[in-house]
């Protein structure tokens, strides 16, 4: 049995065919500090939420894709791969995706939080390489291909050709940064505290980065941060591409330095086929237009962007036994523990 496993820093998704994902929750926990016993996880713990009392915590044990908290990722995991793996008699292989710029310290706690559940085999793929995969492009020849893979954690764009990556950056800023940003806006304009779970739904429901509307807002509730009572404030599209500014700035920035260190000959094939946008955060209104605009170069989104990560580890696997058995120079799969 082979599996396919996108650990996200706010989604995890595993998938075990080429069709649907088996798993796909938040990568979010709870438990009772008092004793460490888990109380919820995935969707059920998305729900608690800011929502809990003192002796509870709900916690993302993943922080820019890399283990935060070694204990709850392993307890993560654990749970999703037994949904799967009813029985131990057959034990799976497990490809995983890391960020393309990551220690081995963190590579070796991703592999160690897979193998506690008591796997065969942990191969592992770097994110925009398996994005790539998912989207159908073809990685394996000796034409270039970039990919900007958009997540909660981290940005990460290559490009790549012949079944490995000739440029690559990462930077861990992305969706949940401008949560962040727009908790602070909200606070510092509008005196009003509000949580993680409504920043994200401001975000999903009138960001946009490049031309906003001002007749689009969003009904933020919370705390008033004077008198500590509930309150509510609109804010438009306009002000929450404010937010967005330095963000922005910096995704584009990190495509224009892959694309500078990029050989001509490469540089040739990505100006002909453009960019290939995939991730949750790619989805966002006037993303790939942004890029377009600053770079110059076609910019499309993928058709499933948010899964077309655990689709590339899933054909991704196909390339296993070439890998455990190190016979194949053009092979994807980065390790085999």
């Amino acid at each position: 049995m082979d599996i396919a496993l996108d650990l996200g820093t706010a989604n995890a998704r595993l998938r075990i065919n080429d069709q649907e994902n088996a798993i796909d929750e938040p990568s979010v926990i709870a438990f009772n500090k008092e004793n460490n016993e888990i109380l919820a996880y995935g969707r059920d713990a998305y729900e608690m939420l800011g929502k809990t009392s003192a002796r509870i915590d709900v916690v993302f044990p993943l922080e820019g894709s890399v283990i935060a908290e070694s204990g709850l990722v392993e307890e993560l995991v654990n749970i999703f791969l037994s949904e799967v793996c009813t029985s131990r008699v057959v034990m799976p292989r497990v490809v995983a995706c890391i960020p393309g710029e990551i220690t081995e310290v963190e590579k070796r706690a991703i592999v160690g939080a897979i193998s506690s559940f008591g796997v065969r085999r942990v191969l592992l793929i770097e994110a925009a390489k398996a994005a790539a995969f998912g989207t159908g492009l073809d990685i394996m020849s000796p034409h270039g291909a970039m990919v900007v893979d958009m997540g909660a954690g981290t940005i990460d764009a290559a490009v790549m050709s012949l079944g490995g990556m000739a440029v690559s950056k990462t930077v861990k800023i992305a969706g949940n940064a401008m949560d962040e940003e727009i908790i602070k806006y909200i606070r510092r304009q509008h005196g009003l505290i509000i949580g993680k779970a409504m920043a994200r739904n401001c975000k999903e429901s009138i960001g946009c980065v490049l031309d906003p509307d001002e007749k689009s807002v969003f009904r933020a509730k919370g705390r008033d941060s004077l008198r500590g009572l509930p309150r509510a404030v609109e804010v438009n599209a306009v002000e929450i591409a404010e937010c967005f500014s330095d963000i922005t700035n910096t995704i584009v920035n990190t495509v224009i330095d892959v694309l500078e260190d990029t050989p001509p000959e490469l540089l040739g094939d990505i100006h002909t086929d453009g960019i290939v946008l995939t991730g949750g955060l790619a989805q966002m209104r006037g993303m790939a237009e942004l890029i377009e605009k600053e770079t110059g170069i076609f910019v499309r989104v993928a058709r499933d962007p948010a899964d077309s990560v655990v689709a590339g580890c899933f054909k991704a696997t196909r390339f296993i036994e070439e890998a455990e058995a190190q016979r194949a120079n053009l092979n994807p799969l980065m390790t085999v523990y």
